[in-house]
């Protein structure tokens, strides 16, 4: 340790010491490396988008030389260091090594068009970034060799807003890479690592950015760079935005470019892992690799399908991305064809039978190993894709099914994770030594006094979201800590249903406004710019909520992003989830709730399908489904307030002489015991590990492309 004094740390030193803690995403899960960029000053946290690094830039030396004679702040520090070792190290996790005859060690490249790491890095839109994100996080807990590949977008998603007349308004704030925790490569000679693609005959580079997710790295390419045309540079511009051009653009850079992007960096993965059909342009560039070691385009594409995994999230055809043929050829035709291949011959890999380029068809064909995201998920898209599958002649991956897990770390709170730890719960384990099962022993007043706090923490965070409404005022916020909450936050698509509560507004009034037995209820969401019935539906829910009938008990909560969400789902007494089924293909949200002991109310759709018993909470209705909507609709909305009325309420105004809920307690802790390990990220990344990992692994050692570039430091 650097000091002026046995007692003071210099503020260079602390600046420095600090910067390496900014350097890492860790600080997302470890609470202990949050919390000397609190102790500095919490609101200038707050301010800084809880980015340390965006905090760090715009903190004086006095405020640093106040801080490093803080004995209190020493031991914050120290605490906060060895959780950064800890994270970061080499050496532990769950991972060993297949002793291969030939040496290669397995790398798995995971490629996503978006990551939802941390707040400070904000280049997701929802629960796939935020899927793809724990993915990282649980790499890097089991010691996985695993490098994530994405794009820097300067814009990332949109911020939201809600106007006078209950719409939705968005805005794109600029992401300064200065203020987020990224490190831009360089190449041998110490200038930034640029490479290079074709788009529509047009070359245009981009920068390659390093994100460190504890042990795993995270590539990011950016091509706002200087000597690329206008349009070159907005490629990066933002996530989900703009026309088809804009989105072929994205998707190739983010495949042919993150495959060169790797190769620069001299990394030679041996599987290939596409998050969505997004990044299947990867498989042009392996082709034109394979192509130039003079084997034939029939062995190139069985070598790509050896090594590729390609999981999909979409359960409807509609949502799958589809290009036309010509756009395709316009980009990408001279490319193919210099590389030694009619574009014909990879065209037939992308068609569909709704007419156009499919990027799932062609991820399908090309990969040798492919799931869905829950088991009814699986079901659903081998039905879907059926026809791909049978068609190919056995040249189509078969679906199966990894249930979606989430990184229990970041999502539970700091209170019930310190009380979970004292019975002996180990978060962050391997999944057979997590102890989940050890919560029934914690106290039951214990639990409950952990429950009202972050109630009450999710309430003062959701006043200040409330407030920022034109016209709201804090005499019309009724939230009390004491009252039956519930929770629905999600992207709002028009599937998810967000209106089936307010079917029945005067039942709905009659439930919220009950003298003995009150409900409140939160929801927060963004609709896509493009998607009016989503837009609409917000409208309609902001509008209820202004309305007398809500009785100051219905709010909804602008701007939903991770902060809000863990504020949520640590908070609420109740997950409520009413997707059309079987049109949610996972709903990863509802897990993070269970494992803070939140009760999920839903429809019998992606993970609740799996997860639902009647002591870990409760199902809307049955698994039937009619073929007409409207028909559908209004039996799961009598299915709604009929589980609410009849048993959801009861059991949580059912007290005992201590005023405690006995049994709704008792299935707080059955759904964190039960939930706890079987929707964990980590048991997630383990079984793609076992099932499809290490078999496309043994599958690419036949002779696998090396790498020529620069050897990152």
């Amino acid at each position: 340790m650097s000091t002026t004094d046995a007692h003071t740390i210099d503020p260079d030193d602390l600046r420095r010491r600090l910067g390496a803690l900014a350097g890492n995403l860790a600080y997302g899960w470890r609470h202990e490396m949050r919390t000397p960029f609190v102790l500095l000053d919490e609101p200038a946290f707050d301010r800084a988008g809880h980015s340390p690094r965006a905090m760090l830039a715009k903190i004086g030396d006095e405020t640093l030389r106040k801080a490093g004679s803080s004995p209190q702040f020493q031991e914050a520090l120290e605490r906060a260091e060895r959780a950064l070792r800890a994270e970061s190290g080499s050496g532990g996790g769950w991972w060993k090594a297949p002793e291969e005859e030939d040496g290669t060690d397995m790398l798995v490249a995971y490629f996503s068009t978006e990551f939802g790491v941390d707040e400070s890095l904000p280049i997701y839109s929802g629960g796939l970034g935020v899927l793809a994100g724990d993915h990282l996080k649980a790499s890097s807990e089991l010691g996985l060799p695993l490098v994530g590949v994405g794009l820097l977008y300067k814009h990332g998603y949109f911020r939201q807003a809600i106007d006078d007349f209950g719409a939705q308004q968005e805005r794109y704030p600029i992401n300064n890479p200065a203020d987020m925790p990224l490190s831009l490569m360089t190449d041998a000679s110490g200038l930034p690592l640029l490479i290079e693609v074709e788009l529509a005959g047009e070359p245009v580079r981009a920068r390659v950015w390093r994100a460190r997710v504890g042990r795993v790295r995270l590539y990011l390419l950016d091509s706002d760079v200087e000597g690329n045309s206008a349009w070159g540079r907005r490629v990066t511009d933002s996530l989900y935005g703009g026309d088809r051009e804009q989105r072929i653009r994205q998707e190739i850079l983010l495949g042919i470019g993150g495959v060169r992007a790797l190769r620069a960096l001299g990394l030679n993965p041996t599987v290939w892992h596409m998050n969505e059909g997004h990044a299947a342009f990867m498989q042009f560039e392996r082709v034109r690799e394979l192509r130039s070691t003079g084997i034939s385009f029939d062995d190139a594409i069985a070598r790509l399908r050896s090594s590729t995994v390609f999981t999909t999230h979409t359960p409807v055809p509609a949502g799958n991305e589809v290009f036309d043929p010509e756009l395709v050829r316009r980009y990408l035709g001279g490319f193919v064809e210099r590389a030694g291949v009619q574009f014909e011959q990879l065209e037939q890999y992308g068609h569909s039978e709704s007419w156009g380029f499919g990027m799932t068809p062609f991820a399908l064909r090309t990969a040798g190993f492919a799931n869905g995201v829950s088991k009814l998920h699986g079901e659903v898209s081998r039905e879907m894709w059926g026809q791909v599958i049978d068609s190919s002649d056995g040249q189509a991956a078969s679906i199966g099914h990894v249930t979606n897990g989430v990184h229990a770390r970041t999502f539970i709170s700091q209170e019930l994770s310190e009380l979970l730890g004292r019975a002996g719960v180990k978060a962050g384990a391997h999944p057979d030594e997590q102890g989940w099962e050890k919560v029934r022993e914690v106290d039951d007043a214990e639990l409950w006094a952990v429950r009202r706090s972050r109630k009450e923490r999710l309430l003062e965070t959701g006043v200040r979201r409330y407030l920022r409404q034109p016209g709201a005022r804090a005499d019309n916020w009724k939230f009390d800590p004491d009252v039956l909450t519930i929770g629905f936050a999600r992207r709002f698509a028009t599937y998810k249903r967000a209106g089936l509560l307010f079917s029945d507004p005067e039942r709905l009034a009659r439930i919220i406004g009950d003298a003995d037995r009150p409900v409140q209820i939160l929801l927060a969401g963004k609709a896509h710019p493009a998607d009016t019935g989503g837009k609409d539906l917000i409208q309609q829910v902001v509008h209820y909520s202004r309305d007398p009938r809500s009785q100051g008990r219905i709010a909804f909560l602008e701007d939903y992003e991770i902060v809000l969400a863990r504020r949520l789902v640590q908070g609420v007494d109740v997950w409520l989830n009413t997707p059309r089924r079987p049109m949610e293909a996972s709903g990863t949200s509802g897990m993070k709730a269970s494992q803070n002991g939140g009760l999920n109310v839903s429809i019998l759709d992606g993970w609740w399908a799996e997860g639902y018993t009647p002591d870990t909470g409760f199902k809307i209705g049955g698994d039937w489904v009619d073929s007409n909507d409207a028909v559908q609709d209004q039996a799961d909305a009598e299915a709604l307030f009929r589980v609410l009325e009849d048993e959801v309420i009861p059991t949580y105004y059912d007290r005992d002489a201590d005023g405690l809920p006995r049994r709704w307690i008792a299935m707080m802790k059955e759904t964190i015991a039960t939930h706890g390990r079987q929707f964990d990220a980590s048991r997630m990344v383990e079984e793609y590990t076992r099932n499809y990992y290490l078999p496309a692994h043994r599958g690419s050692l036949a002779k696998p492309i090396v790498a020529s570039g620069v050897t990152e430091a």
